[in-house]
């Protein structure tokens, strides 16, 4: 098998929504890249290349304007330009580092820190709808039975991890702390090698998985993901 945390992993013919983060390497549009990141991956990309993410300096109304036409699965217009109005309005009202890395500290929870910029997002616009939600998600109060939010846990990884995959801005957090990015490829791979136990693609899940994952690394749990989800999406067989 081959190693899976190296350049030639990511590319238009293996395409992952990270090769369009990665030319930005800025919180705000990988944020936009990684909330979008849901479907096939070629996909994805292909959408994010007709985002301009240099839009979320723009005006409101030039935001607006500018996304008139887009749409992408479960967001219609609407939505999308509500988002990146949204995304406007936090990087005018926050450094989003700062917002999340003060309430992750007191108990080094990245689903507080999370939860603290998903509410000053629905803080700072009072926009709703079922698209929208879906995009951007709720804040996280119960474990069991509660979403795996594997969006934003993929976006936490590429803000604190640094490798040839992933490019950390944020010092500010520990990756001992983060939580595996727990999608459902991940999620049959891990059941299948006998990391993962639990039959409910939750959240508890996705912290007994990374509980799993800490034994082989403690300071660095979160690194498999990457590869348990290429060997998924690429519908490997796994001998056990």
């Amino acid at each position: 098998m081959r190693l899976r945390n190296c350049e030639t992993e990511v590319s238009y013919d293996r395409p992952d929504p990270i090769l369009v983060a990665q030319r930005y390497k800025e919180p705000y549009s990988a944020l936009a890249c990684a909330l979008f990141a849901y479907g096939r991956a070629d996909l994805i990309v292909r959408f994010l290349d007709t985002l301009d993410f240099s839009l979320i300096d723009a005006t409101e109304d030039r935001i607006k304007q500018a996304f008139s036409t887009h749409y992408y699965r479960f967001q219609n217009t609407e939505d999308i330009s509500q988002f990146f109005v949204t995304l406007h309005r936090m990087k005018q009202a926050y450094d989003i580092e700062e917002l999340f890395t003060r309430a992750y500290e007191p108990n080094r929870s990245v689903l507080e820190g999370m939860n603290a910029v998903i509410t000053a997002m629905k803080t700072l616009n009072n926009y709703d709808s079922r698209g929208y939600r879906f995009l951007i998600g709720s804040p996280v109060r119960r474990f069991k039975g509660g979403a795996p939010m594997k969006r934003w846990m993929m976006f936490l990884r590429w803000m604190v991890r640094a490798d040839v995959i992933d490019f950390g801005l944020w010092s500010g957090v520990n990756r001992a702390d983060l939580l595996i990015p727990l999608d459902t490829h991940t999620f049959t791979v891990s059941k299948r090698l006998g990391l993962l136990e639990r039959k409910a693609y939750d959240m508890q899940s996705v912290i007994d998985l990374t509980l799993r994952l800490r034994t082989f690394d403690p300071d660095d749990p979160v690194k498999y993901d990457f590869a348990l989800y290429r060997i998924g999406q690429e519908r490997q067989m796994i001998l056990m």
